[in-house]
């Protein structure tokens, strides 16, 4: 017999600590290697880790709730033998391995349900929160579950408890106390550091998109009844971006106390507005992909931010985001830069409205690009000529300009 230790691992670029949510196994409990251990959240993703292990859980050190450091030790297991020995003929577990979670998750066996609790059946629940719910009557079925796959956590039921009898104690409260859950936490840590570390600037264009709308709409309809998904803007407006990246690399890296890092792979991050989070999955090699995988890999990582289905690798190793808040009607915004990335640039909504060409006032689909730059990285004239190469693109566009 041996002890071995379980790490926090590292969840992400940029992710320095990760806050335990909540423990799927018990202190004395049998684990099997790669079985789900503990699921942690951080503001990028909730994220289910496998035990790098087999062997019996004897010491929880870190508990539901608490934030530590990455490399952090959140566990010990009592392992027996080595573990090649445990899975005759499975190759040897590295140390980067031991400590990635896996996509595939292990349901533990269910007990059984009361009635309140079989209303609920698209997500598994933890004996704790059964047994919390239970203890409380509540529906689990009135609960906004904030975990995994929509999972309804403790955290969850205890909000819900406590709203109900704040609810109770009297209808004409004039506040209400909304917890704050560890990926919201996250997300408010997350972007305090941005905008401590990173010294912002921001640049704003208006732009002509007649012709791409115009194009747009003659094709959308052969477009989804061909490839089964919507047509939308993003697509073309990654190319155009990947683009104007390849001709501004300095947008396109990351500040280091040793110098700038310049990256030579193109992964854009598109920005995923949740009810209580924002989720950036990113598109690696972009710049790479024609305009039909680009408009599916939008759909897939979309709809499964949406259904909290990402996998770990889908949030990482972003260089540049991108971030359509005109999908939710906003006119001109500037966002907060992911750190460490150089830049972020918002699409806004697209309005048609009179503008002046020439002696004549027409009607053109206009838009505003604005962008949120790293002032140490990219001074005004760098970052003016990334947007104009965007905005020369995009306002010269033609069905030419697309590579498939």
């Amino acid at each position: 017999m041996r002890i071995e230790t379980v790490t926090m691992p590292k969840l992400g670029e940029s992710v320095t600590e990760g806050t335990v949510d909540h423990w799927l196994k018990k202190e004395g409990e049998l684990v099997r290697r790669d079985e789900s251990l503990v699921e942690v959240v951080t503001d990028k993703v909730n994220a289910e880790i496998p035990s790098p292990f087999e062997g019996r859980l004897i010491r929880i050190q870190v508990q539901d709730g608490q934030t530590v450091p990455i490399g952090s030790v959140i566990a010990e297991m009592e392992v027996e033998g080595i573990a090649d020995d445990l899975h005759p003929g499975a190759p040897p577990i590295s140390a980067e391995s031991a400590q990635s979670p896996i996509s595939a998750q292990v349901v533990p066996h269910p007990e059984p349900m009361s009635p309140t609790l079989r209303s609920r059946t698209q997500a598994p629940l933890s004996p704790v929160v059964r047994r919390l719910a239970e203890e409380h009557g509540v529906d689990i079925s009135l609960v906004t579950g904030s975990g995994m796959h929509g999972r309804v956590r403790r955290e969850d039921v205890q909000a819900y408890i406590a709203a109900r009898a704040v609810n109770a104690r009297s209808t004409e409260a004039r506040e209400e106390l909304v917890r704050i859950s560890p990926v919201r936490r996250q997300i408010a840590e997350h972007m305090v550091k941005s905008v401590s570390a990173i010294p912002h600037a921001w640049a704003m264009r208006e732009v002509e998109m007649t012709a791409l709308v115009g194009y747009r709409e003659e094709h959308k309809k052969e477009f989804g009844l061909r490839h089964g998904m919507p047509l939308s803007y993003l697509p073309f407006v990654i190319q155009v971006v990947a683009d104007a990246l390849k001709a501004n690399p300095f947008v396109n890296s990351s500040w280091t106390d040793e110098g700038i890092v310049l990256k030579r792979y193109i992964n854009i991050g598109i920005a995923v507005a949740l009810p209580d989070a924002l989720i950036v999955p990113v598109i690696k090699d972009a710049d790479r992909m024609g305009l039909v995988d680009l408009a599916r890999s939008v759909v897939d990582l979309s709809n499964r931010a949406r259904n909290r289905a990402l996998k770990l690798e889908d949030v990482q190793d972003g260089t540049f985001t991108l971030n359509n808040t005109g999908a939710l009607g906003g006119l001109a915004g500037m966002a907060i830069i992911n750190h460490p990335q150089a830049a972020i640039l918002n699409t806004e909504s697209i309005v048609r409205r009179p503008v002046g060409r020439g002696d004549s006032i027409v009607l053109r689909d206009m838009m505003y690009l604005t962008m949120s730059f790293d002032h140490r990285i990219l001074d005004g004239l760098q970052a003016n000529h990334f947007m104009q190469a965007v905005q020369d693109s995009l306002e010269s566009w033609t069905p030419a300009s697309i590579r498939f």
